[in-house]
């Protein structure tokens, strides 16, 4: 009766730890920005949909050395872009990373990322109530957002955000 009980709990523990690790962020529109020869860094962008809210908290690719969740804004007439420990991803809202806002950063790239080509990268979240899970995606490589013309808007003019050799300092 004892070997019944224990093993129906760890059935239902298992269960409910199989669930547990199942992301539930909806993830659209996942790209990353191709790169050149002896370009360092690169973007990845995306529509991040939590139903019943979550936080990213990380990111990782075999491809990057260091991979982290971006923020890029305007402050005064200038530029920042920095690093953020959390991105906050409300209930049932659509939160999108793209050129010049939100985005995963991938530095310190081991290869080229060619067009037509793909980069796994691992999303990392948080659920309401603090479990840990990580997502595997494997994000398309172009020059631009898929089902969009090459430096097409929207986005052209936040593009030059990443195109750190574009402008002269």
């Amino acid at each position: 009766m004892f070997l019944i009980r224990t093993s129906a709990a760890l059935a239902c523990l298992l269960a409910g730890a199989a669930f547990a690790q199942t992301a539930n962020v909806k993830v659209e529109g996942a790209w990353a920005r191709a790169t050149v020869q002896g370009q360092k860094g690169t973007g990845a962008f995306m529509k991040l949909t939590a139903p019943e809210g979550a936080k990213l908290v990380g990111a990782t690719s075999p491809a990057a050395g260091v991979a982290e969740v971006h923020e890029m804004k305007m402050e005064g007439d200038v530029m920042k872009m920095r690093a953020l420990p959390v991105l906050d991803l409300p209930a049932g809202k659509t939160v999108e990373l793209k050129p010049g806002g939100y985005h995963i950063m991938l530095l310190d790239l081991k290869a080229p990322l060619a067009p037509n080509t793909s980069v796994p990268v691992t999303l990392t979240f948080k659920d309401a109530k603090g479990a840990e899970v990580k997502q595997e995606l494997n994000l398309p490589v172009a020059t631009s957002a898929p089902g969009t013309a090459p430096g097409a808007a929207p986005g052209a003019a936040t593009d030059a955000g990443h195109q750190h050799g574009a402008h002269k300092h």
